[in-house]
Parts: C-alpha cells; sequence; structure tokens
C-alpha cells in the first residue's frame, strides 16, 4: 500500500473513496434520547455534502457504523464514506485506529483501490498521535491472511492518503505518520509469520526470517542450533525439541545504539512453537491445526525488534527467541521425566523440572531463554507467550493476561498501553501459587493443575527471571481473531508488537 500525508482541501482530493468520521453529540441518556452525529471536520463542501442525511436520523455515528454517498455533490471524490466513531465524550486514538482499519476493510471487497481518509478534527484527538494511529489502523486493516489460496485476488488498497488540515501542526502530523507506517508494517510482519503453516515456517525457517529482516534493519543476529543449546546446557529447551525432526532454533537479534553506553538493557524474550502437538500430552484432534499459531509470542518480539531497529530509542535492547516444535516421537520427553534448566552461571546449578504434563512445553523453552537474556546482559525482562488455555478462561478474548514481580516495571508497561491501544490485564503471582509447583522428586514441575493455571505457570517463569524485573505477556487469548471485525480480518492478530515497542521506548 503506498501511504502519503496530504494538506490539501478534502473537497479538491481526488480519489474513488473519502471517508470522513463523525462522533454522536448526544449527551442524554433513554430510550428517547436520539443520536446527535456530527463530522468531525470543518471542511465546508464536506459538512454540505453529507447535511442532508445526517439530519435525516438515517446514520447515528455509532462506532464503526457506515454511511456511504456516491458522486457527493461539492467534492471531486467519487465516494464519500461516513465512518462513526460512537459518542463524542468518548473518542480516543484507539478509536481512529479501528475507524481507519474499518475504512480500509470496507473498501476492499466493493474493488475500491484509492482512499483519503481525513483526520478528525476534535480536540480530545491530538494531530501526531491520531496520525500515528490512523495509518496504523489503515496498514492493519489492509491485510488479509488468504497466502496460499489458488485463485487468491488481490483486494488490497493500493493507496491511502491520510488528509490533514492546512491549519493542523504539520511536523507533529508527519511524525506521527511516519511512526505509524513503521510500527504497521512492523505488526503486519508479525501476522505474516504467524500465519504461516508449521510445514512453510520450521524452526529453521524462522530463524532464517528473523536474519533476513535484521539484516534489512540493521539488527545484530545469530540464530543456533542443536550444538549451541547442548552447549549452553539449555535442558529445559532442547527437552521440547527431542521429539522432532526439526531441529530447534536459537534466535539472538541485538540492537545497540550508537553512543548509549550503559544504562538499561532490555531483554525481550519469546516463545516461537511452531507447532505445538501437545507431544505425548497430545491435544485433541479439533482445532489442532491453529497451534501453528502458538509461535506468536516469538513473532511479536520479532516484529517488535523491527520496529524499535527503525525507531532508534536510546536504550540497548536483547531478543532471544527460542524456536521448536513439540512432537511425540520416540525420542519426545515422556510425563514423569526429570529435566535440567540452563544454569545461570558455573556456580549456580540448573533447576531441575519434572515434567507433568508435555503440553505444557512454552513455559521450559521460555525458562533457557529467560536465563539466558540474563546471561547475555539484560537488566530488565519481557516475555510473551500463547501459554496457557487458563489465561483465556480467565479474561476471555477481550485482554491478554500480564503478570510482573516489579511494580515500577509494570507500571511503565501499563502506561504504555495508553499509546498502544492494546488490552492487557494485570494477574497476580504470590506463594500460593509457587506452592502448587513445588516438586517431590525435583526443584519444580512445570504444571500446576488445573486451578490457576495462568498464575502457577508464571510463577514457574519468575524462576528463571530471579531477581531481575520482569513481565510476563500471557497473549493465548488474543493472538488469534477467531472471528473477522469491522477493523481487522480473521487470522493473526500481531498482539503485543505496540506495546512492547512502547515499554523498550518508555527507558
Amino acid at each position: 500500500m503506498r501511504t502519503q500525508l496530504s494538506l490539501a482541501p478534502l473537497a479538491g482530493i481526488e480519489t474513488e473513496l473519502l471517508a470522513v468520521l463523525a462522533a454522536d453529540t448526544q449527551t442524554a441518556k433513554g430510550s428517547d434520547a436520539k443520536a446527535l452525529p456530527v463530522l468531525l471536520t470543518t471542511d465546508a463542501a464536506v459538512q454540505a455534502a453529507a447535511a442532508a442525511v445526517l439530519a435525516s436520523g438515517e446514520f447515528k455515528a455509532g462506532a464503526n457504523e457506515f454511511l456511504l454517498l456516491h458522486a457527493p455533490v461539492g467534492l471531486k471524490a467519487k465516494r464519500l464514506l461516513i465512518v462513526g466513531l460512537g459518542k463524542q465524550a468518548k473518542a480516543t486514538v484507539d478509536k481512529v485506529r479501528s475507524a481507519a482499519g474499518a475504512a480500509v476493510r470496507y473498501t476492499k471487497p466493493r474493488a475500491i483501490r484509492e482512499l483519503a481518509l481525513a483526520l478528525p478534527e476534535l480536540d480530545l484527538l491530538p494531530v501526531g498521535p491520531s496520525s500515528r494511529a490512523a495509518v496504523e489502523g489503515a496498514l492493519v486493516g489492509d491485510y488479509d491472511p488468504d497466502t496460499y489460496r489458488s485463485d487468491r485476488k488481490d483486494l488490497s488498497v493500493q493507496s491511502f492518503t491520510l488528509a490533514v488540515t492546512a491549519s493542523a501542526d504539520k511536523a507533529a502530523a508527519e511524525a506521527g505518520f511516519n511512526e505509524g507506517v513503521i510500527i504497521a508494517d512492523s505488526q503486519n510482519f508479525t501476522r505474516v509469520l504467524v500465519n504461516e503453516p508449521g510445514n512453510k515456517l520450521t524452526p529453521t525457517i524462522m530463524g532464517q526470517r528473523a536474519a533476513a529482516m535484521a539484516s534489512e534493519v540493521g539488527l545484530d543476529c545469530e540464530v543456533h542450533s542443536t550444538a549451541k543449546l547442548k552447549e549452553l546446557k539449555m535442558g529445559a529447551f532442547w527437552s521440547v525439541s527431542q521429539g522432532s525432526e526439526e531441529p530447534p532454533a536459537l534466535i539472538v537479534l541485538r540492537y545497540e545504539p550508537k553512543g548509549v553506553a550503559d544504562g538499561p538493557v532490555l531483554g525481550l524474550v519469546g516463545k516461537g512453537i511452531t507447532f505445538d502437538s501437545g507431544g505425548i500430552s497430545i491435544k485433541p484432534g479439533q482445532d489442532m491445526e491453529k497451534m501453528k499459531y502458538d509461535m506468536a509470542g516469538g513473532a511479536a518480539m520479532l516484529g517488535a525488534m523491527r520496529a524499535i531497529a527503525l525507531l532508534k530509542p536510546k536504550v540497548r535492547v536483547i531478543c532471544v527467541v527460542c524456536a521448536a516444535e513439540n512432537m511425540p516421537d520416540g525420542k519426545a520427553q515422556k510425563p514423569g521425566d526429570l529435566q535440567t534448566a540452563m544454569p545461570f552461571n558455573a556456580e549456580t546449578p540448573g533447576k531441575t523440572i519434572e515434567i507433568i504434563n508435555t503440553d505444557a512445553e512454552g513455559r521450559l523453552v521460555l525458562a533457557d531463554g529467560l536465563t539466558y537474556a540474563r546471561q547475555l546482559g539484560a537488566t530488565h525482562l519481557i516475555d510473551a507467550a500463547t501459554l496457557t488455555g487458563a489465561c483465556v478462561v480467565a479474561l476471555g478474548m477481550a485482554n491478554a493476561g500480564a503478570f510482573s514481580n516489579n511494580d515500577e516495571t509494570f507500571n511503565k508497561f501499563n502506561a504504555a498501553l495508553a499509546t498502544s491501544g492494546e488490552k492487557f490485564w494485570r494477574l497476580p503471582l504470590g506463594d500460593e501459587y509457587a506452592e502448587m509447583i513445588k516438586s517431590d522428586i525435583g526443584d519444580i514441575k512445570n504444571t500446576g493443575g488445573r486451578w490457576g493455571g495462568a498464575s502457577t505457570a508464571a510463577e514457574f517463569l519468575k524462576v528463571f527471571a530471579d531477581e531481575t524485573p520482569w513481565i510476563h505477556l500471557d497473549i493465548a487469548g488474543m493472538a488469534w481473531v477467531e472471528d473477522s471485525r469491522p477493523y481487522i480480518a480473521k487470522g493473526p492478530s500481531g498482539i503485543a508488537v505496540r506495546s512492547i515497542l512502547e515499554w523498550v521506548r518508555s527507558y
């Protein structure tokens, strides 16, 4: 998609479709209260073109509600699309993001290849953040997952113009717009990886894709396999890999900004299970095909690193992605096995882990990934994983889970959500959960049973974060969009890329 910023008057923009946002200004409540929609633009020609239909009561400006006008009088655009934001008093930048995505998705099946969106004029919606959100929504909204259809038709919007009023802060608009392009492209990079079938994205290929991206944006990259895991004594990571014909991949990316020699080193650790059968504790067959997206946490870290490399925050970042297949062949680990995780140093032995359920494999690869990130110098940690069904039971598909051993570190992440627009809900850790994963024959078990499963999984990871300030993101319920929404297609969401990026930038 070609993207550009325009300061031209809306009436003079020649385009197949001009989209303008509208909000409901009605503040009264009750069944008798009628919507009072207004356009969020001061352009007189657009106001005149839409005046009659707005007055009719046909359009109420509900969130992602559409009204299409053909050959609007006084405009050079062939069509005028009015997109609702909902109540004006509750207008947010995130709603601009959704509306922009909804506008793009509205055009795609109608063979409209050119779209201009008028940035809303409203004090609640500052120009810079709104510009960023609008282009993010447009680019994310344009993605569809039907990559391998033999009869695939390219319905992509070829050109997107963000129209900003001439009186707006041009520098802020341009900065927000340029950031939005980078961030959305990085989120879509993640979505492309998550969408790949397990035979098209093995751990080895995931490492190759990471290396190619790193070369493109200027990151240092190393990709290791079995020999390195054994050299580092990554017994937990290797235990998951040993049941597959596909070798594992230990992906390490480094971002070293010029002129930054001290300060924090942020460690990003991702679960990269490119297919999860459950191993010997095999999953039910129904919906197992979706387990190709069990590498969404690792993909989110790669997408975040892409954005970091291009936006260049002044902080050092290390990324570790542990990629493997979890398969049930004759060499696979078994329930009851004992594994030894990577030691942090020569004086500290690795933790022994009793394997209760081989389908609790994500925490095993992350255990060694967290330890390795600490060994490489990370002073703060964040991990992301499609880790537990228990988190989905707790939060549904409306929020992803978040855990932390450090309030200050988590508060930075929580503050970042206002910019990212993503939804995470903090869930508890505590001694009660730690007690549930104690092992009779080793240090810890890899599952604490049915109850509190998201928290016991997080407690398991906390052991390997040790005293390092750490955040764990359980994105199991949010990594895949089960049904298409007005602003995003069914399929991979790219959740956590924007939030991880903003957390990094907060340092």
